[in-house]
């Protein structure tokens, strides 16, 4: 008997379910990559368009516009109106995504295969009209493939010939500055007046013996705008106002690159490329020996170990009796007669005699700094001879910097010693015993010399700091003259290095100093 076989004509869609008679829903994608304006006509452009095409289908219906204007695709992790569009589509809102090009929807191959095979799998479909593509037909992914690797190679071009252009630039010594975050300069490295006052303050802060945290709460107490127009301001962005070389009039160019050009991802520089250090690039807020000098203080405070910096007499008194440090106690805090003063910290420790040390008021801590300072400015010809000397017999760094040179070629000896044996290990073969130990043996004096390079270059740092924390020193007392009668805080924390109390107060002024009052 002859088989009858009678097809049934399909009513379902094969990915969703849906009844195929039921319009579908169709939303169509925009995005610009920049914001000038001749893109924004094209984004425009490009929303109306699709509109209009949309509602002009009898078996479609309008889901949406959803766009992204000026955001670059090379990944899709930023863009807002196309990942809300997604879950949409996701959540069963979307059946079709209209596009104009592969480009526009991603240039990154991984996220643009990864997007089209998770919405393929709930049967939603996407249209690239200037490819002629429908992701759904079986030619589709090959051709997805395809044009989204080449789109991203596009986008890797771009941005390899725009980081050559910048750091053609860099080689050239020519940078721009970010002035509208940068506090103290404007466009072209113009100086804002009002804004160097600030930047002036916090050198002066710092210089006074503050540390970055007080500094931070007094420029709040004093209703300053941090350089992001914040009330609170962050001890990184004093730290970085008090590193940054652009305040000397210097410019360090390259300070960070961008190591991913699909995720953007910037790292800082520690080497990987080169930097480029322009000198008198432009005019300088600070001068660059305070500058220096501040660079010389904040090295010096985190070698210290713990620095309380609240205020400028913090970390500047000690107890002669046991050592430890004076700090600031309230007396009557609460009522008219409310009063500061400064005592040994470990004054009544349990379990210990209390300290005979008197207390200290701020008002007598600045006289006894002034007396001392006159005293050495009476005798200023004679100290200043005698820190010259002590300059010429402690920071002589001529033996090391010989060292130094000597233990660089020693290196580079020793380094090119091993590539050359291992580039005969790969040229014939050798005893792997043998050649193991030979290697190791290289190795262990590379590492035992770079370990006396490193010392040495830390006995040159030391030395060095130290010439130019007495030249500032004698700098500073040249430009005294006269009895100093006004206490100034940049003098009290750029010259002394402590007062100890007894029975009566010995400061301690930079360079090994000491006068009695």
């Amino acid at each position: 008997m002859a088989k009858t076989v009678r097809k049934i004509p399909a009513t379902l869609n094969l990915f969703s379910s849906e009844p195929v008679t039921r319009k579908r829903r169709v939303a169509g994608y925009a995005r610009v990559s920049t914001d000038h304006e001749e893109q924004a006509t094209s984004y425009e452009a490009q929303m109306s368009y699709y509109k209009g095409y949309i509602e002009g289908r009898d078996d479609w219906t309008f889901a949406g516009m959803y766009s992204d204007e000026g955001i670059t695709a090379t990944n899709t992790k930023k863009r807002d109106g196309f990942n809300r569009m997604i879950d949409d589509a996701l959540s069963g809102k979307i059946d079709l995504i209209i596009t104009k090009s592969v480009s526009r929807f991603a240039r990154n191959t991984v996220d643009s295969l990864t997007t089209i095979r998770k919405l393929k799998e709930k049967g939603i479909e996407v249209y690239f009209e200037k490819e002629n593509i429908w992701t759904l037909d079986a030619k589709g992914e090959l051709m997805i493939t395809i044009m989204s690797s080449l789109a991203q190679e596009e986008s890797r071009s771009i941005s390899e010939n725009t980081t050559w252009g910048k750091r053609k630039r860099f080689a050239d010594g020519k940078c721009s500055v970010a002035y509208s975050w940068f506090l103290g300069y404007d466009k072209d490295f113009k100086i804002n007046e009002e804004q160097a006052k600030t930047v002036k303050l916090i050198y002066k802060l710092f210089i006074s013996g503050l540390s970055m945290y007080a500094i931070t709460k007094e420029l709040v107490k004093r209703g300053i705008k941090s350089p992001s127009g914040n009330d609170n301001w962050q001890i990184s962005t004093v730290k970085s106002i008090l590193t940054n070389e652009k305040y000397r009039g210097d410019a360090l160019l390259q300070k960070q690159y961008t190591s991913d050009f699909l995720e953007k991802k910037r790292k800082k520089n520690k080497g990987e490329i080169p930097q480029y250090y322009v000198e008198e690039h432009h005019e300088a807020i600070i001068h660059p020996k305070q500058f220096d000098f501040v660079q010389t203080e904040i090295a010096r405070r985190e070698k210290k170990g713990r620095y309380s910096g609240v205020s400028i007499f913090s970390n500047k008194i000690k107890c002669g009796c046991c050592g430890g440090w004076y700090g600031s106690k309230v007396w009557h805090s609460t009522d008219k007669y409310r009063k500061v003063i400064y005592r040994c910290n470990k004054k009544y420790s349990k379990g210990v005699a209390p300290c005979d040390t008197p207390h200290l008021t701020e008002e007598e801590i600045k006289k006894i700094f002034l007396k001392a300072l006159n005293k050495i400015i009476d005798i200023k010809e004679e100290t200043t001879q005698n820190l010259y000397e002590l300059m010429e017999e402690v920071c002589r760094m001529d033996e090391l910097i010989e060292e130094q040179s000597a233990i660089e070629q020693e290196l580079s000896v020793i380094a090119e010693s091993l590539e050359s044996h291992i580039r005969e290990n790969a040229r014939v073969a050798l005893n792997q015993e043998e050649y193991a130990k030979k290697e190791e043996g290289i190795r262990s004096l590379y590492s035992e010399k770079h370990d006396r390079y490193q010392e040495v270059s830390d006995f040159i740092k030391d030395k060095s700091d130290t010439k130019e924390e007495l030249e500032n020193f004698i700098k500073s007392l040249n430009d005294l003259t006269g009895e100093q009668t006004e206490f100034r805080e940049e003098l009290w924390g750029s010259l002394v290095e402590y007062v100890e109390v007894k029975e009566k107060c010995r400061v301690v002024f930079r360079g090994g100093i000491e006068i009695e009052v």
